[in-house]
């Protein structure tokens, strides 16, 4: 049995699940907050759907069918749940998700919680400029580092999709960096 294995076992198991679910956590939080943070940009914003995140996790591992590695499904529902508050934020305010993206973007600088020079504030800006698909596989495949396949694990989608998503995605970013340093 691999680690993983043990660890959905015990997960769904009543009387070690909390100790599960706490080593879970210590696990895959940092990461599971840097994926979401790139789509909500606000650190508080983050924090408020990683724990809801850890919450759809928390009920509903017993659903969890082992199809794929469980890194992959927790992915998913980070990447759900960060949309799902993107979107409600962008309707609440009334303008296009890009938009809000873009406003958030903007707003990087003053944020405390994040310590990048101005070629990052650039580049996070670009992000925000694409669309929403080639933006999660920008992210995931660049700063993240996943594979093809894990992505495609992720989001559903086919290897091939993601590849020529993640090609417009960096030629729309050089374009618009070449743009602002010019």
């Amino acid at each position: 049995m691999t680690e993983e294995t043990i660890l959905i076992a015990q997960l769904k198991d009543a009387k070690t699940k909390e100790k599960a679910f706490r080593e879970l956590i210590k696990l895959y939080k940092e990461r599971l907050y840097w994926h979401i943070r790139k789509i909500v940009i606000s650190h508080d914003d983050a924090d408020d759907v990683l724990q809801n995140t850890f919450i759809k996790i928390f009920k509903n591992i017993d659903n969890f069918k082992q199809d794929s590695k469980l890194f992959s499904w927790m992915y998913r529902i980070a990447t759900n749940e960060a949309i799902t508050f993107i979107n409600k934020r962008a309707k609440q305010r009334n303008v296009s998700i890009n938009d809000y993206q873009q406003e958030l973007a903007s707003t990087l600088k003053s944020d405390v919680f994040f310590n990048g020079d101005e070629i990052q504030v650039i580049l996070q800006k670009a992000i925000a400029t694409l669309p929403q698909k080639q933006q999660l596989v920008f992210n995931m495949k660049y700063f993240d580092e996943l594979k093809y396949q894990e992505i495609s694990e992720i989001l559903e989608t086919s290897v091939g999709a993601l590849k020529a998503s993640y090609f417009h995605a960096v030629k729309k970013i050089e374009h618009y960096i070449k743009n602002k340093t010019d």
